[in-house]
């Protein structure tokens, strides 16, 4: 079988060949992309207000959007997707509009329902505590945040067990062992997986695979 992408040596998302396999290689190399997509559609219906005010931070091609359209058109949300490669916004296929800018240091508006999906893995780990709480002092009472990220696994043969079983999920797809050997070490310094005790305490997990975890963090409705 022959791989979905042109693996680079030094990862990067700045790159035409990336770019244009993506939506495929990402569900290669992660089977439970639909599955985690889907459940942020879910709480979508249930945090976007009508009128409401939503963002997709580190959007890529789009797919978040594309699951959260029709809740959108139904509420008359305004949405905002953010994406800082030029690359992968040239193949950026979801509601409008598309932003290109550094996450970090876009002028977010509040908003009722944002999602960070696998986007603070690849952010200077100085940055993300402090981004992490700006966007909890944004969000609007009654909304939602939902990060869906890799994370360090817990030590001991418990951890190993846990990054084995991403090992055996992208196998199981169908992904080369060679070609996951080579993304890993692609990945070197550019992703670094967080510490999930930067998450609030109030944070609330919905979803786990492995070494991947789906975290909702609501604002109270005062």
């Amino acid at each position: 079988m022959k791989s979905s992408l042109e693996i680079p040596k030094h990862w990067t998302f700045r790159s035409r060949a990336v770019a244009k396999h993506f939506t495929r290689h990402v569900r290669e190399q992660l089977p439970w992309y639909d599955l985690a997509t889907n459940a942020v559609a879910h709480f979508g219906r249930h945090y976007i207000p009508r009128g409401g005010v939503v963002y997709d931070i580190g959007a890529s091609t789009g797919n978040i959007g594309r699951v959260l359209q029709e809740t959108l058109d139904q509420r008359q949300a305004r949405f905002t997707a953010i994406e800082e490669s030029r690359e992968m916004a040239e193949r950026y296929d979801g509601p409008p509009e598309l932003v290109v800018a550094d996450a970090v240091t876009f002028d977010y508006q509040p908003f009722d329902f944002t999602v960070c999906f696998l986007v603070l893995m690849f952010l200077p780990v100085d940055t993300r505590t402090a981004f992490l709480h700006r966007l909890e002092s944004l969000t609007k009472p009654g909304g939602a945040l939902l990060i869906v990220d890799k994370v360090q696994m817990p030590p001991g043969y418990v951890g190993t067990a846990f990054s084995r079983l991403t090992l055996q999920q992208k196998l199981a797809v169908g992904a080369r062992p060679e070609d996951i050997l080579r993304k890993e070490l692609s990945l070197a310094g550019y992703q670094r997986p967080l510490d999930p005790g930067m998450m609030p305490e109030r944070a609330r997990t919905f979803f786990q695979v492995g070494e991947f975890v789906g975290w909702i963090l609501t604002a109270p409705e005062r």
